[in-house]
């Protein structure tokens, strides 16, 4: 049975800062469905505040239950009525989903879905779109054959697409340089006119672009030892 469930097709979810374009979050699992809880919570982990993050996703999966049941409160009971028994969202939740209808291979219409929020301020916030987890799949795609469709690069076992996916992600973050996060020197040279970041320098996580060998080699102290 256990052998059965790690056969077939998996979806792989992704979880993307916009303003730093590093990855937050991946879950891998048999449905959209069930990538959509193990997400949120991951998401939850990198959030300090009591709500969620503005959020913008396609309208596939389960993520508007799942930030329900992950950010989602039981309002207490104002004694009139019958009390409420389900996760409510609160009034200052950001969040809007890309709908996209397909017709065979064909993308026939994109309808843009505010489910939380003012929808003119969600959509100022958000845009209307999902460019940046969309371009951050294309780039999964080009490190990670396992996630590319219709090829013999698929993975054998599970755990070897959960540890190329996780060795992928730490690349992305820290060892590739994304254009679009690049600073103009101060004092430019002929020879380096940008200084180039990574998703990682982006969020504060480092300083410099690591190489490859630096990404084996280091060792992270979890916080709890680091702290004691």
């Amino acid at each position: 049975r256990e052998e059965e469930e790690e056969r077939g097709p998996f979806w792989r979810g992704t979880a993307i800062d916009m303003d730093t374009r590093l990855r937050i979050g991946r879950a891998i699992a048999k449905t959209e469905e069930e990538v959509a809880p193990e997400l949120m919570l991951q998401v939850k982990q990198h959030t300090p505040d009591e709500k969620p993050p503005a959020m913008a996703t396609d309208g596939k999966g389960a993520y508007r239950e799942a930030m329900l049941q992950t950010w989602g409160k039981v309002p207490e009971y104002s004694g009139k009525g019958r009390p409420a028994t389900l996760p409510q969202p609160d009034k200052d939740w950001h969040y809007l989903q890309v709908v996209k209808k397909r017709k065979g291979s064909r993308l026939v219409s994109v309808h843009i879905k505010v489910v939380y929020g003012d929808p003119d301020e969600v959509q100022a916030l958000l845009g209307a779109h999902t460019a940046y987890v969309e371009r951050t799949h294309l780039t999964s795609r080009q490190m990670n054959g396992r996630l590319v469709r219709k090829t013999l690069s698929f993975s054998k076992e599970l755990r070897f697409l959960q540890a190329a996916s996780c060795w992928e992600d730490a690349l992305y973050n820290f060892t590739r340089p994304v254009k679009t996060l690049r600073l103009e020197r101060e004092d430019p040279s002929p020879a380096a006119h940008w200084r180039q970041r990574t998703p990682a320098m982006a969020a504060d996580l480092t300083d410099h672009v690591w190489t490859v060998k630096e990404l084996l080699t280091t060792v992270l102290v979890p916080a709890a030892i680091n702290t004691q």
